[in-house]
């Protein structure tokens, strides 16, 4: 699969028109929110380097959830197509950016999953458990203070744990998303925690 050519599943009408142009942004020391905010912005230089970034992880991640190289190709152009349309949505005080964009692939891939198979049954109506105000405002206080305090870990520690706190991620799809092995992501995880449950302690009691 080629990963360093910007996709061509870009909406028709944002091919038409050109893209807004900044100063090429391939560079490391940018983060991936800042990227994603200038892709709200359409500037096609940021979109390419996030793909560049996470066009591979999405692939090897989307081939196995669906077992299919043509399918996960799909699902990474999906994704990648979703990203441009959908940056405006990204709020970095949410968190940060790549838990976001394995958001958006995960979405991709599940649908992807979903146009194969038989459309299921409807399963019968289940009570609310959407949360009270005051649950939203603990859980919103609780999720500050977490952001805040990832913020002083390590970088390598950081994505592991964003990634897996924000993005849902098992520790496997952690080490698939980041190329590394999975005793790493292990290790950096317990290190990491390690790290927060020092600077949280005793906050969110």
């Amino acid at each position: 699969m080629g990963v360093y050519a910007l996709p061509s599943t870009l909406p028709l009408r944002e091919r038409r028109e050109p893209a807004r142009q900044e100063p090429f942004v391939d560079d490391p020391s940018i983060s991936d929110g800042d990227l994603i905010r200038r892709i709200a912005r359409r500037d096609a230089n940021a979109f390419e380097a996030i793909y560049r970034r996470y066009a591979r992880s999405v692939f090897g991640l989307a081939l196995r959830r669906l077992g299919d190289r043509m399918n996960a190709e799909d699902a990474v152009q999906e994704t990648f197509a979703a990203i441009w349309r959908s940056a405006r949505t990204y709020r970095p005080e949410r968190g940060p950016g790549a838990p976001w964009l394995y958001a958006v692939a995960r979405n991709a891939i599940v649908d992807r999953s979903r146009n194969r198979s038989e459309p299921p049954g409807e399963g019968p109506e289940l009570p609310s458990d959407e949360p009270s105000p005051a649950e939203r405002a603990e859980a919103s206080y609780t999720s500050w203070r977490v952001h805040r305090a990832l913020a002083d870990l390590p970088q390598n520690e950081r994505d592991v744990i964003e990634l897996a706190y924000y993005g849902g991620l098992s520790q496997s799809e952690v080490a698939d998303f980041l190329n590394i092995p999975l005793g790493t992501v292990k290790t950096r995880t317990r290190a990491g925690l390690g790290r927060l449950a020092d600077v949280l302690r005793g906050e969110l009691q």
